[in-house]
């Protein structure tokens, strides 16, 4: 069976079309959901690096150094799309991989990673074919096929220039959002998810047709800056919908929520543009004739949090951050259903090797060194088939060495580890999700969930006593003759 995989970035939970709380139609992703969706996908770490390493993997970021966006994933650890390759398929990585993030936030512009000069070191990861995009705010440091592909057009410098009047990635609303949310300044073929979106399709064509193909296409929006050409801005209205999620410190001011609805509208008209690009894929598959022989999954790193609880962009333990898309059309399980039960990011990984016939833990581990058979990622397939209604009880999330986190399908909880009182200890969280949707209402000293809490602090701490990190080596043997 072919693979498919379409990666977008940034996505939230509600903003694809058939989301019961949709806010943007989306109808060719809509496509997918013949299959089977799964509501409750948590990623396993809200940020970009952390989450596709994990993926890459099928591990948990703590256990490959990959909690923070900062060093570079070690390329010793096995990979999902090597065990492809071993087993006979054809095998691409089109666009944003962000594997790597070698350099301090202070690098100046075209001080980042020549990604040009590593193609044979992606290819070592288990790609026949790579096309790599950094993203767009990384593209102003690295070096992709992207930016040469600019280059070769004169337009380099100013995309560059243009991405960084757009400001910086902040946590919280700051002045500098209001840069954002305008339209993408050049012509519209040469938007990078326009450009990704004709590699992919590329990739489809010129693949090797005696092998079955696996082929990522890894889109970079909605990431900011939130940057549609003009003819998707004009597709979604501005609408002014007071309906943020309040933080702790009250609601937003009017003067942020003027930026939010801007930001908003720019943000699903460049979803827009995804939808577009992914139905010419899919219109592709069908007219080749290979659409009912291919798995396709679609997915996001992490989501937006767009002024909900006072926050914008990721690394939040909230839903909108956590909680991220997740449809798989399966050509034998076309049920169009919906699965309510809590499911990890990574499970997509092990669901792509058992499609392929390969049992995840046997291809991702390795016997020596020690702790290489620590697999977490478990496969989907059992759902999709309908034989088992759940894969886990609950999901597992880190940001960082910021905070941990258990969603089951009732609740969640979450401990911070940023505590300087060894007697106090670490803060703590809980939410009762049937109740409180939201998660505005912190239940971690109502005595009445005391049994719940336990049963959650138990949970994290059976996650992190099974997945220790990996153990690496470099250093030669000496021969035994």
């Amino acid at each position: 069976m072919n693979i498919l995989f379409l990666m977008t970035d940034q996505q939230r939970y509600d903003c694809i079309g058939y989301a019961a709380s949709s806010k943007v139609p989306t109808p060719h992703m809509d496509r997918i959901a013949q299959g089977m969706v799964f509501s409750q996908c948590q990623t396993v770490n809200p940020i970009c690096q952390p989450a596709r390493t994990a993926l890459l993997t099928g591990r948990y970021p703590h256990q490959i150094g990959t909690v923070q966006m900062s060093g570079d994933l070690n390329f010793a650890t096995p990979t999902f799309p090597q065990a492809l390759q071993k087993a006979g398929y054809w095998t691409a990585g089109i666009g944003k991989f962000h594997y790597l993030q070698s350099w301090p936030w202070h690098t100046p512009v075209g001080g980042g990673v020549p990604l040009t000069k590593l193609r044979s070191e992606m290819q070592a990861l288990g790609y026949h074919r790579v096309w790599e995009t950094s993203g767009k705010q990384l593209a102003c440091k690295n070096y992709c096929d992207y930016c040469e592909y600019l280059d070769e057009r004169g337009l380099l410098s100013g995309f560059r220039d243009w991405v960084e009047e757009r400001g910086a990635n902040s946590d919280f609303p700051n002045a500098e959002l209001e840069k954002d949310g305008v339209p993408w300044p050049f012509d519209e073929a040469d938007h990078i998810d326009k450009v990704t979106g004709r590699k992919i399709r590329d990739a489809i064509e010129q693949r090797d047709q005696s092998k079955p193909f696996f082929i990522l296409g890894s889109f970079c929006s909605p990431h900011k800056p939130f940057d549609p050409p003009q003819r998707f801005l004009d597709m979604e209205p501005y609408e002014e919908v007071d309906d943020f999620i309040p933080s702790e410190a009250g609601p937003l001011s009017e003067e942020q929520k003027q930026v939010f609805w801007k930001l908003r509208r720019a943000y699903k008209a460049t979803i827009r543009l995804l939808d577009e690009e992914i139905g010419k894929i899919l219109d592709q598959l069908e007219s080749d004739g290979l659409l009912e022989d291919t798995l396709i999954i679609i997915s996001s790193d992490h989501g937006e949090m767009m002024g909900d609880h006072g926050c914008v962009q990721k690394s939040s333990y909230y839903r909108e951050s956590l909680n991220v898309p997740l449809a798989i059309r399966h050509p034998q399980f076309l049920n169009h259903s919906c699965n309510d039960r809590p499911v990890e990011l990574t499970d997509i990984t092990a669901t792509i090797l058992a499609a392929a016939g390969l049992d995840p833990r046997s291809a991702l581990s390795k016997n020596w060194p020690a702790f290489n058979n620590s697999i977490p990622c478990k496969s989907l397939l059992p759902v999709l088939s309908g034989t088992e209604n759940s894969i886990r009880e609950y999901a597992f999330s880190e940001c960082r060495h910021d905070w941990q986190c258990i969603t089951s399908s009732k609740y969640k909880y979450i401990k911070f580890l940023g505590y300087d009182d060894p007697d106090v200890g670490p803060r703590e969280q809980f939410f009762d999700l049937e109740n409180d949707p939201s998660e505005v209402c912190n239940l971690i000293t109502d005595t009445s969930y005391a049994d719940a809490v336990d049963w959650h602090r138990r949970r994290l701490q059976f996650v992190l006593d099974q997945t220790p990190a990996v153990q690496h080596r470099w250093a030669p043997l000496m021969s035994s003759s």
